[in-house]
């Protein structure tokens, strides 16, 4: 082809500066953010509709502020009031208390471990300052997937369901991506500055641009389904471990889940019967129970890995293409939740010209090493679950520790994400970690400034020297002068679009020039970070 062909051939081509591959809860929220900082986003999904399968069932503590954070508490307390109704059903069906109180906030379990909320420590004080988020937790995957998609549709994100993306070409400028609608086949290239993987644990992105996926192969296969059965009055309910595997009955009417160390499936893209699922729950329970129907499943395994980066040129990834692993723990969502808030705002300023690229080097910087966590996180769940005596005698191990107050806090922190920071330059204790709540005079919260997507400046003191550093960043910044009851001696705090803490000072910190480093640092035309991941 002829240049001048090409440059026609590319001048006639619908442009975009985003293509997200992928409209699940990260594709959909990575879509939302680029929209909020001015970015032109096309997202493509091969689905014609929500996928209703049964997946995830709650997100923890950073994905209820990150979402809080862009107006969505309302929606999100209304998903998990009807969650409740769920679950005072199951209690009913069984002859139970369905008015007793659920289990407390953290209360959760640690390769099914249970943990008792009653030995939780709350007044530790990595629990606070979370505001109205912390009492939001029990949101299905596929409902915040619509809620998502309602979210996008508001902003105006350009969402094309039923298209599929089958191939890019890369460019040093641009890259080129071929889709085709699933139902005619009819094809199309799109140009695009940049293209974002959020197509799932099985990525044609990564695949396609050679990401390095290294990591361990799955020893186990698991089943998880919504079904209608017989015989379930010999199964016990919670996270119950066998000599064979372990399985969950409830909390929800007929959710089942099952595990057995048998090796993974043979093809996890085969139907899931209801012989198969009765198979296993009578091979791992020891009760014969039948599956008269079969209303959701899924199959699982352990398969665990992580790109070794999450950049390759103009191609990124995020939620379960940039990793994998096994969902104990609910990880997973939350996991891919807090990528596309960490990316989102980066990737817009450098389309819109407000960074350079390598700000884009700060993502894989500070999402590595979480997502690293998790995955390790993950197969100490499978070496505790074995159905083997080393397994087992540590498992008692663990269990006696999980039954004191320290052992219980700790693995509620894990399991909350309380625990998440980013390694970011300033000696503040709350630089690095997500913003508290903070409730402000004039009757707003902290939280409240963030539904635009934009950083926020706290000007606590009344400082102007402090508001004249900000002179020059009013696309970027928003500033607010007011006073915090709750934080006495807390002079300022700078929050970056996804919450976190990008600057603070007390009335007494004497470094009058940390503001303005911070400031060029994060939303800088020129001056960015050049981060490290940790060790």
């Amino acid at each position: 082809m002829t240049t001048l062909r090409l440059m026609d051939k590319l001048m006639n081509m619908k442009t975009y500066d985003v293509v997200v591959a992928g409209a699940g809860p990260v594709g959909l929220l990575l879509g939302c953010e680029l929209g909020l900082g001015g970015a032109r986003v096309l997202v493509v999904e091969r689905l014609t509709e929500v996928d209703e399968t049964i997946k995830a069932g709650a997100i923890n503590l950073p994905s209820a502020e990150a979402l809080y954070r862009r107006g969505l508490l309302p929606a999100l307390a209304a998903v998990q009031e009807e969650a409740m109704k769920g679950f005072r059903k199951f209690r009913r069906a069984r002859g139970e208390d369905e008015d007793a109180p659920p289990p407390p906030r953290f209360a959760g379990h640690f390769a099914g471990i249970w943990l008792h909320g009653e030995l939780l420590d709350e007044s530790d004080p990595d629990f606070g300052g979370a505001g109205p988020a912390e009492r939001v937790g029990f949101v299905p995957q596929a409902t915040l997937e619509r809620i998502l998609a309602g979210r996008a549709e508001e902003l105006g994100v350009e969402v094309r369901r039923g298209v599929e993306l089958t191939g890019f070409e890369m460019y040093e400028d641009r890259v080129v991506v071929d889709v085709a609608d699933a139902a005619t086949g009819a094809r199309e290239e799109i140009r695009a500055g940049w293209l974002v993987g959020c197509d799932g644990g099985r990525s044609r992105v990564r695949k396609l641009a050679g990401f390095d996926f290294p990591g361990t192969d799955p020893e186990i296969t698991g089943y998880q389904a919504l079904v209608e059965m017989t015989g379930a009055e010999g199964l016990k309910t919670g996270w119950n471990t066998t000599d064979v595997g372990t399985y969950v009955h409830g909390p929800m009417p007929g959710r089942i889940l099952t595990v057995e160390f048998d090796g993974p499936p043979a093809d996890r893209e085969a139907p899931i019967t209801a012989r198969e699922l009765e198979g296993s729950l009578c091979r791992v329970t020891g009760v014969e129970v039948t599956v008269t129907a079969v209303h959701s499943a899924t199959r699982f395994t352990d398969n665990c890995r992580q790109a070794s980066s999450y950049r390759k040129g103009r191609v990124l990834l995020a939620g379960d293409a940039a990793h994998v692993h096994s969902p104990f723990g609910g990880q997973g969502l939350n996991l891919g939740i807090g990528d596309a808030m960490n990316l989102g705002w980066k990737l817009a300023a450098v389309v819109r010209g407000r960074a350079p690229e390598r700000l884009l080097d700060s993502y894989t910087a500070e999402r590595h090493p979480i997502g690293a966590w998790v995955l390790d996180w993950t197969r100490a769940q499978i070496a505790l679950m074995r159905p083997e005596s080393h397994a087992r005698a540590l498992r008692e191990v663990i269990a006696e520790l999980s039954r004191t107050v320290t052992g219980t806090t700790f693995f509620a922190k894990k399991i909350s994400g309380v625990w998440q920071r980013y390694d970011l330059p300033g000696d503040h204790p709350l630089v690095g970690r997500s913003a508290p709540d903070l409730e402000l005079s004039d009757g707003t919260r902290l939280a409240d400034h963030l539904h635009t997507g934009r950083a926020l400046l706290l000007d606590l003191a009344d400082d102007p020297k402090l508001r004249a550093r900000a002179e020059g960043f009013d696309d970027r910044v928003n500033v607010r002068t007011v006073t915090c009851g709750e934080r006495p001696g807390l002079a300022g705090l700078l929050v970056r679009p996804d919450g976190f803490v990008a600057w603070a000072a007390d009335e007494d910190d004497e470094d009058g020039e940390a503001l303005g480093r911070a400031l060029d640092l994060w939303f800088g035309a020129s001056a960015v970070p050049d981060p490290a991941p940790r060790a």
